[in-house]
């Protein structure tokens, strides 16, 4: 609760003439000045300097009170930099949240919002703008405790406009959070759906060219009827009607692609190293077709597998976050596409641009490193790539 809503990222304030307000949080035990009498007269005082260039987002006081049958009464109130002293509120003082910001009477009291009009310069002209007024803050508490063992402290924050390395969303969630945790689960759904479907399809492919006749005719029927079937549709059922969990739909992308179309673009290749003389001398010797296949035939194109699943990866990691953005993805996971999605329409229309560009701009750098290794690659496996 201590973060702001719709926060930017922090470092916004690197830019030249900028200075947002970060989040001011100030505890009675900690930076403030806490006193009790002996005839239970308490005292809390918590200063503060705000020195930013636009007004905070929020106020909040945090209130910890301990006790057996009467709880602390106390006043709070707010001193400016002027001296001027505003009471927010007078009464008994338990374990509650006071949401200053929220305040109706401290509103029409002060004819603006309380986040505001605590820190505005005072003005005759109510319908002037108001002026922010930097400078020295403090929130006193004067109270009394009823009993020997009764205790009160005070939290204060003050939200800011800017948090942490990628802002915060609309439940005050740091977006750092959920983007460091959303980079392992995208790159292990892409790396483990391109491995196994890629390593399937080149076995598939080979199997099929070698043993030709009926096997590669049944491969070949399988393959095309699944580069017929809908794709997506697919998985959104799966995910309407079964599970949403990432890995029930990681399962089914592998299923539904294990017969795709790379089953028959390596069939074309093997089918050429087929023909290869030591190939033949591998017959005539004698080997068995299960050794031919995997310890001569398949060896052959290997290098062409390798770039081939590299750059897929990032095609997966896509995939999953197309799913989240439609509102399919896995709900106790927070990845890129979960991002995407709880900002949806309404980050860009209020002006939220980082909430979007953060998960996209890291899902196009995704995929353009993972392209630019698998060209790399490409280069190093195939030789008339390498003078081009």
């Amino acid at each position: 609760l201590e973060n702001p809503r719709h926060a930017m990222p922090a470092w916004i304030n690197l830019l030249p003439g900028v200075n947002m307000p970060e989040t001011i949080v100030i505890r009675s035990g900690v930076a403030g000045t806490k006193t009790v009498s002996e005839a239970g007269e308490l005292t809390i005082s918590l200063p503060f300097n705000y020195d930013y260039d636009t007004f905070p987002s929020e106020i909040g006081l945090f209130f910890t009170a301990s006790f057996a049958q009467v709880a602390p009464f106390g006043t709070v109130s707010w001193l400016t930099p002027d001296g001027r002293e505003i009471r927010l509120r007078e009464g008994r003082l338990g374990t509650e949240r006071f949401v200053v910001s929220g305040d109706a009477r401290l509103r029409s009291r002060l004819r603006a919002s309380p986040e505001i009009g605590l820190f505005s310069a005072p003005s005759t002209d109510a319908a002037a703008t108001p002026q922010l007024q930097r400078g020295n803050y403090e929130l006193r508490i004067v109270g009394h405790l009823f009993e020997a063992d009764s205790d009160l402290d005070v939290t204060m924050v003050v939200y800011g406009r800017v948090h942490g390395l990628a802002g915060t969303d609309h439940m005050r969630r740091d977006l750092a959070v959920a983007l460091l945790w959303g980079t392992p689960i995208a790159l292990i759904f892409g790396l483990a759906a391109a491995v196994v479907i890629a390593g399937t399809q080149f076995t598939l492919g080979a199997i099929s060219a070698y043993y030709g006749g009926k096997t590669d005719g049944t491969v070949q029927f399988f393959t095309r009827v699944n580069m017929v079937v809908p794709f997506l549709p697919i998985l959104m059922m799966v995910a309407i009607f079964w599970s949403r969990s990432i890995w029930a739909i990681l399962a089914v992308v592998i299923a539904v692609s294990l017969m795709g179309g790379g089953v028959l673009l390596y069939r074309s290749m093997f089918l050429q190293a087929k023909e290869a003389p030591y190939i033949e001398a591998a017959r005539a010797y004698g080997a068995k077709n299960r050794r031919v296949v995997f310890r001569y035939l398949m060896p052959r194109v290997l290098p062409v597998l390798i770039p081939g699943f590299v750059t897929a990866i990032p095609s997966f990691v896509f995939l999953e976050a197309t799913l989240a953005i439609l509102g399919l993805g896995d709900p106790s996971l927070p990845t890129w596409g979960k991002v995407l999605a709880d900002s949806g329409m309404g980050a860009l229309l209020h002006g939220h641009y980082y909430w979007v560009l953060q998960p996209a701009i890291l899902l196009m750098f995704t995929g353009f490193a993972f392209a630019l290794v698998g060209f790399a690659l490409d280069r190093i496996f195939n030789p008339r790539l390498r003078s081009l």
